[in-house]
């Protein structure tokens, strides 16, 4: 599977019940999406409706957000919020129960941003805490969770690979969670000024999905500026073998134009 949609971010002229099969008729076998829900904690029944959407479009569910929050507002997870951990805890079964149902291993968490009054090293003790437990409750169904480096957010600390890789390595030292992976968006890493080619060289190892979006404006790739076809092309040649997520904003009628439909990945069947 090349590519994976993003339905949280493209198709957005249809609700999103309707973006899964749109994907999956523009040639594509894998969809992505932040947290779909209000609440941390929806009912049965909406968490059915979701995984009935997945399933009659025939797409794969390659990535899900954990609750991050009102991301509208500004918010940018919950993961270092100091008086937030129950909000953010709760979620996680919910989370891992998604995954078990769909086949989605994936699981993005964003760290949060910083909180005014609150003591950045407080954050981060509790950012390793809940990242800990989150990888402790998806590894029950062989999951990953995904650190991402974030543009465009002011508070939000993680702004290069090296921030989420140290992170990353701090919850594997002291709690033992290796189950934690680095997601290289190409598009947050540029914006924020990062040597994308050094980063993919440097952190290869540490990579466990990616994203990209074109900039300037966040378009879909050769709208803006970014090398993006070599960098999959370097990514592939050193081994990464998972969905590159289409993570991109565009009002363009055809939002794939850039893309011939034999390279999607949707010819074959989606094993379930």
């Amino acid at each position: 599977m090349p590519y994976t949609v993003n339905c949280s971010i493209l198709l957005t002229d249809l609700p999103l019940g309707e973006r899964p099969a749109a994907a999956r008729a523009a040639g594509f076998a894998g969809i992505e999406l932040w947290w779909p829900f209000e609440t941390s904690t929806p009912e049965a029944d909406e968490v059915d409706a979701l995984v009935r959407t997945v399933e009659r479009a025939g797409v794969q569910l390659t990535g899900l957000n954990f609750n991050a929050g009102d991301m509208p507002g500004g918010d940018r997870g919950l993961v270092s919020w100091p008086g937030r951990e129950q909000e953010l805890r709760v979620n996680l079964d919910v989370v891992t129960a998604i995954g078990e149902r769909t086949g989605c291993r994936a699981f993005n968490a964003l760290y949060g941003n910083r909180v005014d009054g609150a003591d950045p090293t407080r954050q981060d003790d509790l950012a390793a805490e809940n990242l800990h437990l989150a990888a402790q409750a998806v590894a029950r169904i062989g999951g990953t969770v995904l650190l991402e480096p974030v543009s465009g957010a002011p508070a939000y600390p993680l702004k290069t690979s090296a921030d989420a890789v140290a992170v990353i390595d701090r919850v594997a030292s002291e709690h033992g969670s290796t189950n934690i992976g680095l997601l290289l968006d190409v598009y947050h890493l540029s914006v924020n000024g990062a040597d994308v080619d050094a980063d993919i060289a440097e952190h290869r190892d540490r990579i466990a999905h990616v994203q990209i979006a074109d900039a300037p404006g966040r378009g879909a790739p050769g709208s803006g500026e970014l090398p993006i076809t070599r960098w999959i092309e370097d990514l592939r040649a050193g081994g990464y073998a998972g969905p590159v997520g289409l993570e991109y904003k565009t009002g363009d009628a055809d939002p794939f134009a850039w893309l011939p439909r034999e390279e999607r990945g949707a010819e074959a069947p989606v094993a379930r």
